[in-house]
C-alpha cells in the first residue's frame, strides 16, 4: 500500500502539480499590475467562479487517480500506466475525465487570478495533450488493452462527454 501511494505522489507531483501549480505560479507574477486594474467587484466574481471551477476540476481529479489505483491498478505517469482499463466513474462519459480536470482546475486560475497568461498555457496544455493522445496514448492503449480499448474508443468521446454513461 505504501509503494502504490509513493507511486501516485511521484506521478502526481512530476506532472499535474507541474501544470497546474509551478507554471501558473509562474505566469500569474506577471498579471499582478493587471488584476489592480481591475473594478473590485469584477476581481471578487473572477475569485469566486474561479475557486468554484478549480474546486470542482481538483474533486474530478482525485476521482480519476483513485479510480486508476483501484480498478486500473496503476498511476496517471505513462511510466506507470493503469494494468487495466478503466472504464468506470466519469470513464464512462469521456475517455480523458483526467485532462478535463485539469483543464478546469487552469480555468479557475486563469479566472481566479484574471490572468490571460494562464488562459494562454490552458490552451498549450490543451493542444499538446491532443496531439499526445492522438501520437501516443491511443496507440498504446490499443496495443495494450487490443479490442477492449477500441470498442470503448468507438463508444466513448475523447473529449466532449457523452449524456449517458456507457455501460
Amino acid at each position: 500500500m505504501t509503494t502504490m501511494l509513493i507511486r501516485h505522489l511521484l506521478s502526481i507531483a512530476l506532472l499535474p502539480f507541474v501544470v497546474v501549480v509551478l507554471v501558473p505560479r509562474a505566469l500569474v507574477a506577471r498579471d499582478a499590475l493587471t488584476v489592480a486594474a481591475l473594478p473590485a467587484a469584477l476581481v471578487a466574481s473572477g475569485h469566486v467562479v474561479g475557486a468554484l471551477f478549480f474546486v470542482a476540476g481538483f474533486a474530478l481529479f482525485v476521482w480519476c487517480v483513485l479510480l486508476f489505483a483501484r480498478v486500473g491498478r496503476g498511476t496517471l505517469a505513462p511510466w506507470d500506466p493503469t494494468r487495466r482499463l478503466v472504464v468506470a466513474g466519469p470513464y464512462r462519459h469521456v475517455r480523458n475525465p483526467m485532462i478535463t480536470a485539469v483543464c478546469t482546475m487552469l480555468a479557475g486560475e486563469a479566472l481566479f487570478f484574471h490572468s490571460p497568461r494562464i488562459g494562454g498555457w490552458l490552451l498549450l496544455f490543451v493542444a499538446i495533450n491532443h496531439s499526445y493522445f492522438l501520437l501516443l496514448e491511443e496507440p498504446g492503449l490499443v496495443a495494450r488493452f487490443g479490442d477492449e480499448y477500441e470498442r470503448y474508443r468507438a463508444a466513448v468521446p475523447r473529449w466532449l462527454p457523452r449524456r449517458v454513461g456507457w455501460p
